[in-house]
């Protein structure tokens, strides 16, 4: 198949990486005497460009100073048993400080405002520091950068385009991309260079099944961008030898108000309150630690062993709680009641069942303060599932609940990369000509430490653009 056009580079994939990597190439090489071309595809309309990035709130992990969490490359390492590379943990974190300031100088302004819970984004210790995030959430990323990148008249973006697979020279490099368009044929488009940044495999059953087993096909989207990601990019990647990493087995999954067809309608301010499943008995430790190290895994009990029915049940106690209805991000406000009878049918749960559960909770729980801007401590006695912190007794009305299922958001397992987002064999060599960032990079074993995929999606995404255009003939 001969080329119908010849780029310097193909990106594929309209997110954070895809976007990064597009606008980093076309600037790093605009001073060329003959300005390199880009082409940019995505299998969406162009209603809908942006992937997963466009629907999410994209919490940044940062401090005000524009640094990543120091902690987290070795929380990485910590929650991954050592799995997860260490390298490229380390990369991020030295590279956030010229990401933001590449995001920043293009319009995007960072905010930090008050959270109303107590987190580990500073230094791994349970604070009330504001987290970060792009004034407009992740949507304010894709418009900016997208108009950004719409002022180069050397790149093209292809909406409604599949690619199908990767084509290659005699000797192994990649060398252009098959694509399908909205007509239905193919057609082959020559680069130098590839950047596959088209997301993992959530939105392919078949995957999702293969890899999770059965009850896969249950899980809902988080949001409807995620539906595009079907895979594709590992299987071309994979076609021509890339290494895998990541655990393919799991996935990030996050508790969301099943009252809503919302985008990223989840349950974060949970810590006052109890979890029940649909017989009303609880089944997780609410305490064991901030809101942000158990939230995906509350969404993945819900999804593999509470078959996807869950409630949260609070009191008045969380409602006082300052700012709290910023960490409750339904469009639906919770269930009220005046007592947990008329809640539980309000919720649809057996009330003597939930009248039960809260009576030998609350009996359970010991001394000492309720205090949400800390681990503090209060915690149950002789209850099994315990509640090791925020213990506080479910007694004063107003009662509120809502009912919850898991949302999966991204896949854990993905192609293998090194620091320059090149993707390379299992023997670790680079395939020439092949780049890949954000969720398709395999790098997460058994837990996700959040607020990092919209950061290094555009941070790998940049350097593998800049990466490519040092690379040009």
């Amino acid at each position: 198949m001969q080329p119908t056009q010849n780029y310097d580079l193909v990106v594929i994939g309209s997110g954070a990486a895809g976007l990064a990597a597009a606008l980093s190439f076309a600037e790093a090489t605009a001073e060329r005497p003959s300005p390199a071309r880009v082409a940019l595809l995505e299998r969406s309309p162009e209603s809908e460009r942006g992937g997963a990035t466009r629907w999410t709130g994209a919490f940044l992990r940062i401090t005000e100073e524009r640094k990543l969490d120091p902690d987290w490359p070795d929380h990485v390492k910590r929650v991954s048993g050592g799995l997860s590379d260490y390298d490229y943990c380390k990369t991020l974190e030295r590279e956030v400080p010229a990401t933001l300031k590449f995001i920043e100088e293009h319009g995007v302004e960072l905010v930090f405002n008050e959270f109303p819970i107590a987190h580990t984004f500073d230094g791994g210790t349970a604070r009330m520091t504001p987290p970060g995030n792009p004034k407009g959430g992740g949507a304010a990323i894709v418009s900016t950068l997208s108009a950004a990148l719409d002022r180069h008249n050397n790149v093209d973006v292809y909406f409604e385009t599949e690619a199908v697979r990767l084509a290659t020279t005699d000797d192994g490099a990649v060398n252009g991309v098959v694509v399908r368009g909205n007509d239905g044929r193919l057609k082959l488009l020559g680069s130098q260079a590839v950047v596959l940044a088209c997301g993992g495999f959530e939105g392919n059953p078949e995957m999702l099944t293969r890899y999770l087993g059965n009850q896969a096909c249950d899980l809902p989207l988080i949001a409807p961008g995620i539906a595009y990601n079907r895979g594709d990019g590992i299987r071309m990647a994979t076609e021509v030898g890339a290494d895998t990493a990541g655990q393919f087995d799991m996935i990030h999954a996050e508790p969301v108000d099943r009252r809503t067809t919302s985008a990223d309608a989840v349950l974060y301010g949970y810590i006052g309150g109890i979890f029940v499943n649909g017989k009303a008995e609880r089944f997780f430790d609410e305490g064991k630690d901030t809101w942000d190290n158990t939230f995906e895994l509350v969404g993945y009990e819900i999804w593999r062993h509470q078959n996807q029915e869950a409630y949260w049940i609070a009191d008045a106690k969380t409602l006082a709680i300052p700012g709290i209805e910023n960490a409750l991000l339904s469009d639906v406000p919770p269930e009220q009641a005046d007592s947990l009878s008329e809640l539980a049918r309000k919720l649809g749960l057996e009330p003597e069942a939930v009248e039960k559960t809260v009576a030998e909770f609350n009996a359970a729980t010991g001394p000492g303060e309720f205090d949400h801007t800390r681990m503090d401590g209060k915690s149950t006695i002789g209850l099994v599932p315990p509640k090791s912190n925020w213990a506080v007794p479910l007694d004063t009305p107003p009662f509120i609940g809502i009912p919850l299922t898991a949302a999966i958001c991204f896949t854990y397992g993905g192609v293998r990369t090194d620091v320059d987002a090149r993707v390379v064999t299992p023997a670790g060599i680079p395939v020439p000509g092949l780049y890949a960032a954000g969720e398709i990079t395999g790098l997460f074993y058994h837990e996700y430490p959040p607020a990092t995929s919209v950061l290094r999606s555009l941070t790998f995404g940049r350097i593998a653009g800049s990466h490519a255009a040092a690379q040009l003939s």
